[in-house]
């Protein structure tokens, strides 16, 4: 899940990224209302996390517009504790309403339990035949066995399982799993499929990634008897 993080201190903007980034998310960092601005408009992202005191305005100013017309959540993560303030950031539109400063496991935790209201959008187990994917520990079992895999390989499974039977773009991928300031080669995608087969065929999962020329990768389901 690719995340706008709003937050205009730049020591806990990365301390929350990198928590985050361990936590299974792809984070994008906007230090001003500007920059959130310019960022949601480019990219396509599943939740924002928006700090209120930003140098460039106020985040509730800002909320309305980060969540697309209601598609996108928002939680609020500021030092804002007044009961107005709190009134004030949920009936503007947030999500949730999170006092810093906080657990970072508690924190994936939250944005994970708001992901999972509309829709069920991100389940904390996905599973497609033999392979079960634990989203909350980022941990991988196919048949029960264990599947080593790198922190890209696990993002790439985890588009593709919620996608299972149906063929991910290659654009669709990239977006999801890599964020402004990855340095993303040519052929990144490509090498990470091939980890990831490997990986899979290792511990003898049958289900195969199927490459679908000019388009991009498909999950298949099931493995015709």
């Amino acid at each position: 899940m690719r995340l706008l993080l709003v937050e205009d201190h730049p020591p806990l903007a990365e301390a929350i990224g990198d928590a985050l980034a361990r936590a299974g998310f792809t984070v994008d960092h906007a230090g001003t209302a500007r920059e959130a601005r310019a960022m949601a408009s480019t990219a396509d992202y599943g939740l924002v996390l928006l700090d209120l005191g930003l140098p460039d305005g106020d985040g509730l100013r800002l909320l309305p517009a980060l969540r697309d017309g209601g598609r996108v959540p928002v939680i609020v993560l500021t030092a804002r504790d007044a009961l107005e303030d709190r009134l004030a950031g949920l009936d503007g539109g947030a999500d949730d309403y999170i006092l810093k400063p906080v657990e970072m496991r508690e924190l994936a935790a939250r944005c994970r339990a708001v992901l999972r209201r509309p829709g069920e959008r991100a389940a904390t187990t996905l599973q497609v035949g033999p392979i079960a994917f634990d989203t909350v520990n980022r941990s991988v079992v196919a048949d029960g066995r264990p599947v080593m895999l790198g922190r890209r390989e696990t993002a790439i499974l985890e588009q593709l399982m919620r996608a299972a039977g149906r063929v991910v773009a290659r654009g669709a991928l990239e977006e999801a799993i890599y964020g402004f300031d990855d340095e993303v080669g040519p052929n990144a995608l490509e090498a990470g499929m091939s980890r990831l087969r490997r990986a899979l065929a290792a511990v003898g999962c049958p289900l195969p990634i199927v490459t679908v020329r000019g388009l991009g990768w498909m999950l298949v389901k099931e493995v015709a008897p």
